[in-house]
């Protein structure tokens, strides 16, 4: 890094907020991917002028700049692979306005989505969007990426549940889009265009999150299967409901038998599947309409379902859910994690040709994740210092994807693109589309200063 790039640098931010040795800006080099690259430099930005000032000077010295909230992501979207600068929210993190009357809440990019939960419950409301790592993940991770979690299958993501943003485009200009209203029609819809592009657009410094009521009750369940292949039926005839449950998750046999250990609930042990329901709504209305999921559950195959009956209890299970993903990291040396996407009704197709998979290519697969959306995680657990494990293991993810395009679904449900999924978009865009990407790409950012390398192919 010049001096002086790193004097300008100065200028614009105090010294506490600027890192350039080496062992205090290692650990910015990584994300959940477990990808490293060594930054040579992380910023602290406040305010929106710091960004726009950190944009420009980056732009006058062609230095590359990755955005980055907790690190929680697991595509190496926000690793410095062109060893530029880091730019950490992690200080902007301030709410801005909490606008109860309207049900909106305006807030920095730093700030957790926790923390956006904890104030709107204060004013009886929440924010829809409730990825794994909600307690520690920030809003602005949650819209590079459009995290959403359980809870989209009822209430949708976070294109669903922002109605506006501020952001610094690549080429230094601060720009305002959408509204605080929940309907607007003027422009192009430049909220949804940012949201989901990992920080290759524009940086985002503020959002307006719309808020919905809390639910006045929950009931959770859990029911258990001879077979994924019945569960996955089961997702199908409960998604053809009336009554649309707030969250729908699952998890195979290979999932219950790993977490088994770490979990305080009672998990099925002659089990192939179990499913995990949230029904929420009025404390009038609840019992029928659980009873209602409660009964569509009961496919050929189906074992037991049972509503939990303390907090405590349905509590215990979620946790169990969470604990899957940093389980399979104990328990395998490595795991790949995707994130494909499919229509509810072609869940079974999916399973049962992830089984096939498996046995072809002898990989470990655990299967959990939304299956009321059809968002499966498909976990292939290797030994990375199997060279010949590991070419299998490349196989299988090229077929796992392959399968998913051909049941009419998508490479990437959340967890985006970066690195991981970057060669393999090819797959599911066209030349005509990535070229019109690329293009407004060139608008946003016409030096390519905005994380470089990510998300898109070469041309």
């Amino acid at each position: 890094m010049s001096k002086p790039f790193l004097k300008q640098l100065q200028k614009i931010l105090p010294t506490e907020s600027i890192l350039t040795d080496a062992s205090e800006c290692l650990t910015y080099g990584y994300d959940n991917s477990r990808r490293h690259a060594q930054p040579l430099a992380v910023v602290f930005p406040t305010t929106e002028e710091h960004v726009q000032q950190i944009i420009t000077i980056c732009n006058q010295h062609n230095i590359s700049l990755y955005a980055r909230g907790r690190g929680t992501g697991t595509t190496g979207a926000t690793v410095p692979v062109n060893g530029g600068i880091v730019i950490s929210f992690e200080h902007m993190n301030k709410i801005i306005h909490m606008d109860e009357k309207n049900r909106s809440i305006d807030v920095q990019p730093g700030v957790t989505n926790l923390e956006v939960q904890q104030c709107a419950a204060k004013h009886g409301l929440f924010w829809a969007p409730d990825p794994t790592s909600a307690a520690f993940c920030s809003v602005g991770g949650n819209l590079a990426y459009n995290s959403a979690g359980p809870r989209a299958v009822k209430y949708g993501t976070c294109r669903e549940n922002t109605l506006g943003l501020r952001a610094v485009t690549g080429n230094g200009d601060i720009i305002q889009c959408g509204t605080h209203t929940t309907k607007g029609v003027v422009g192009y819809d430049l909220t949804r265009l940012l949201i989901g592009s990992e920080g290759n657009l524009a940086l985002i410094t503020q959002a307006t999150l719309k808020l919905l009521p809390l639910p006045t009750a929950k009931h959770t369940l859990k029911a258990s299967y001879q077979s994924m292949d019945a569960a996955a039926r089961a997702v199908s005839n409960i998604m053809a409901q009336a009554v649309t449950p707030c969250a729908l998750e699952f998890m195979d046999k290979n999932a219950l038998d790993m977490v088994r250990s770490y979990s305080s609930s009672e998990l099925p042990t002659n089990a192939g599947a179990m499913l995990m329901i949230e029904v929420d709504g009025h404390a009038d209305t609840i019992q029928r309409e659980s009873e209602i999921i409660k009964l569509a559950s009961q496919v050929e195959g189906h074992i037991q379902t049972d509503i939990a009956q303390t907090k405590e209890e349905a509590h215990a299970l979620w946790q169990t859910r969470k604990a899957l993903s940093p389980c399979l990291r104990k328990i395998a040396p490595k795991k790949i994690n995707e994130d494909v996407v499919v229509p509810v009704s072609n869940i079974p197709a999916l399973i049962n040709a992830l089984d096939r998979l498996s046995q072809t290519h002898d990989i470990k697969i655990v299967n959990f994740g939304h299956a009321g959306n059809g968002n499966i995680h498909v976990n292939l657990l290797v030994n990375p210092d199997d060279k010949n494990e590991m070419k299998a293991a490349e196989n299988c993810l090229n077929d796992v994807f392959d399968l998913a395009l051909e049941l009419n679904g998508s490479l990437s449900g959340e967890h985006g693109v970066g690195l991981e999924k970057r060669n393999f978009i090819t797959k599911e865009l066209g030349k005509t589309e990535i070229k019109l990407m690329h293009q407004i790409k060139q608008v946003f950012d016409k030096n390519n200063i905005l994380n470089p390398g990510k998300t898109l192919p070469e041309m």
